[in-house]
């Protein structure tokens, strides 16, 4: 039977999520934010579940963008998907934004991730194994022979929380790794206004 599964993503300046219920996706969202994704999460993903008529204890499977992106908001959602994993006792199954991008385009591709600062973040797929993400400024974008998918490039088969949704899915039922943010950069200096929460190991 296909999982019933709750995805969120709040790595961009946004709180995104989605529910998928025998392959389908039921209700979806991508709310538009700078700050207070913390205090959204939650009511989103509750009101995403009452729109589809299920509850958290409905809930097969979590899946989680871990990043790259903002560092609180990829805290944020990572140490929430965790709580509700450990609090119903199903699996958080964590999903990064390359291959969220990459999700239903067929072959070899570039996916692009915005950074800050006027950077990217790039990961080549050539269709069988993805190379390190490297991190470059966007006004020196090397050339790519394959499609490049997100920041610049052209836009991504499914919004981002869906193809986490449908990722979590598919590795349903195979050992996974615990959700963990996925950093490809120091922190900034400044400290965040909103305190993220601490993950451990």
């Amino acid at each position: 039977m296909a999982p019933t599964i709750l995805a969120f993503d709040t790595a961009a300046p946004c709180c995104a999520a989605a529910v998928l219920v025998g392959g389908d996706v039921v209700a979806q969202a991508d709310e538009q934010m700078q700050t207070g994704q913390a205090e959204r999460l939650m009511g989103l993903c509750d009101e995403l579940l009452r729109h589809a008529g299920l509850t958290f204890q409905d809930l097969t499977a979590i899946g989680v963008g871990i990043g790259p992106g903002n560092f609180t908001g990829i805290r944020i959602s990572v140490s929430a998907a965790r709580g509700l994993a450990l609090g119903l006792g199903v699996p958080a199954i964590g999903v990064s934004g390359f291959d969220a991008l990459r999700f239903g385009h067929q072959g070899p591709c570039t996916t692009a991730v915005a950074a800050r600062r006027g950077h990217l973040y790039l990961q080549a797929f050539d269709g069988t194994e993805t190379s390190p993400p490297i991190m470059v400024p966007e006004d020196a974008l090397p050339e790519h022979p394959t499609p490049l998918i997100g920041a610049t490039g052209i836009v991504p088969a499914h919004p981002t929380a869906v193809a986490i949704a449908y990722l979590a899915s598919e590795r349903h039922g195979t050992p996974q790794p615990r959700p963990a943010p996925l950093y490809l950069r120091p922190a900034d200096a400044a400290p965040a206004r909103d305190v993220a929460p601490v993950i451990l190991p």
